[in-house]
């Protein structure tokens, strides 16, 4: 009977959203015993890191095409993703009273895969004003950004994995990545004001 009462039901779990079955793995009853607690909050963030990841994926890809379905795919996992930290932060200040490894690093990370999903909602909109004002970049100013965005997308998927799988190796290799994308995104924009300069 308490199993019943407590449980949700088959029906109850198949009418909830994949983003309602996750934060339903931040259970309070999970507290008396923290270091479940903080597993449960690090699969949660990596759905959440997941998430991020596709969201700023699919903003990029509607700078080469725009798509008003995908435009709201990006929408939804960006107000996901705020949701997510929202729970996600709650319920690590809950146990911030114990003395856990693991919950600051989650703490911390899930700032950031936030950030990201907004950066996807702001390249979203980039590429929807872009569409909607029928603005066209020259040949040569489209090539630029693919490989920006592949160098983007490919430190996106290292950092992601290397978090979900807490891989020390990968990690290693984003800082290097960064700094290639630093220097990238400087030649990229240098190259774009000249050509504009010289009305190209």
């Amino acid at each position: 009977k308490l199993a019943c009462l407590t449980l949700p039901t088959h029906e109850d779990v198949k009418e909830m959203s994949e983003t309602d079955k996750t934060l339903s793995l931040l259970d309070s009853r999970f507290l008396d015993t923290p270091a479940y607690a903080v597993e449960q909050s690090r699969q949660v963030a990596s759905v959440m890191a997941d998430k991020s990841r596709k969201a700023m994926d699919l903003a990029m890809e509607l700078l080469q095409g725009y798509d008003e379905a995908k435009a709201e795919q990006v929408a939804q996992m960006e107000t996901d993703v705020d949701r997510f930290e929202d729970e996600l932060g709650t319920y690590l200040v809950k146990l911030s009273s114990r003395q856990l490894s693991g919950k600051d690093t989650i703490l911390h990370c899930i700032g950031d895969f936030e950030r990201i999903s907004d950066h996807a909602r702001n390249v979203k909109e980039a590429a929807q004003e872009m569409y909607d004002k029928k603005l066209d970049f020259s040949d040569k100013a489209q090539e630029e950004p693919k490989v920006f965005e592949r160098a983007v997308h490919d430190i996106l998927d290292i950092t992601m994995n290397s978090f979900i799988k807490g891989d020390l190796n990968l990690a290693r290799q984003v800082e290097p990545m960064e700094e290639v994308i630093d220097g990238l995104s400087l030649d990229v924009k240098q190259r774009h004001v000249r050509r504009l300069r010289k009305g190209k």
